[in-house]
This record gives structure tokens, C-alpha cells and sequence, in this order.
């Protein structure tokens, strides 16, 4: 998810049962000559809603996160609630949100060794899903649908740099198939 997205997913659209959440609007600022900023909530970035499937060990994560939240108050669990919400269930800001992540990663770096943890941005994490999913062997159609992109071409574009040294795993399979 984008980091809008992500922070203005509510309860009602996760489906724990399901194992999957409908990403359907974004959170972003407002700015307004004069009266300063404002959280904005509107639709994602393409204007379409998108559904994406989650492995187990994310439901899990999910239910554990949503009994956590509940012990800090009920109203943080309503299907209404913000998942991502502030301690008194207002949105986070966008910017902070994601000083707050780098801010984190400094720390895991300092922790385990720099060397270990490469620097990464919160909007990172989008990229090395859809690259570890690409390098995988994943249809890029899949992968863009995953990440809401208005069209797979931009998967393609933004992730290019998976398919070089992929072309002599190619020919390699080629030549297998018609070697039957």
C-alpha cells in the first residue's frame, strides 16, 4: 500500500476471515494559502479501489495488532477506526508518519550494525515487495494490481531493474521447452 492508503485504512475494510483488506481512499495534506495545512481524506492515488489478498502470518499480525488496540480502548477497534490511528483515533500525519518509520530504521541499523540493515525510506517497502515478487517469477499484471498502479506498464517501467540476468534464465528455459 501507499502510505496514505495505508493510513487511512479502517477496521471495516479488513477481512481478517478473509485473509484479505480493500484499499478504497488515501490520506494526504491539505494546504491552503494562509490557513496552513490540513489531513485531507480522499480516494487513492488511480481513483479505483483495489482488494489485497494477505498471507497468514499477516492475519496473524493483524489480530494481534487489533487486540492491542482494543485494550487501549474500544473505540480503536470499531469497524469505523482508523487501523492506523493516533491513541485518541485520529488520522497520522503522512510526513511524520514516515519520519517516524527512518527514524526507527536508524535505530535498527545502530542495534544490529549498519552494515546488516541497508538505509531504506517507508516508501521503499512498496519497492522491495513488488521486486522480490518480480524476481520471483510473480506475473507483473499481479504485481501491479497489488500495488493499485493505474496500468502494469508502470511495474514495469519502475521495476526494470529485476529483469536484467533474467534473459539467460530465459533462453535457458526456451531451449528446455523445445528440447521437450
Amino acid at each position: 500500500m501507499r502510505r496514505g492508503e495505508a493510513l487511512a485504512l479502517r477496521w471495516r475494510d479488513v477481512d481478517l476471515d478473509a485473509g484479505r483488506l480493500a484499499v478504497r481512499r488515501s490520506i494526504g495534506v491539505g494546504k491552503t494559502k494562509g490557513a496552513g495545512e490540513r489531513l485531507v481524506e480522499g480516494p487513492t492515488k488511480t481513483g479505483r479501489s483495489r482488494v489485497v489478498d494477505l498471507d497468514a502470518g499477516t492475519v496473524a499480525a493483524h489480530r494481534a495488532y487489533r487486540a492491542a488496540r482494543g485494550l487501549l480502548g474500544l473505540d480503536l477497534v470499531r469497524d469505523s477506526a482508523l487501523v492506523l490511528s493516533n491513541v485518541d483515533g485520529t488520522h497520522r500525519h503522512p510526513e511524520r508518519f514516515s519520519r517516524r518509520f527512518s527514524g526507527q530504521v536508524v535505530r535498527a541499523r545502530t542495534a544490529l550494525g549498519e552494515e546488516r540493515l541497508p538505509v531504506i525510506r517507508l516508501h521503499d517497502l512498496r519497492h522491495t515487495h513488488a521486486t522480490l515478487l518480480l524476481a520471483d517469477g510473480m506475473p507483473v499484471k499481479v504485481v501491479s494490481e497489488r500495488l493499485g498502479h493505474a496500468s502494469a506498464t508502470i511495474a514495469l517501467t519502475v521495476h526494470q531493474h529485476v529483469h536484467p540476468g533474467m534473459g539467460r534464465e530465459a533462453a535457458d528455459r526456451f531451449a528446455a521447452l523445445l528440447e521437450g
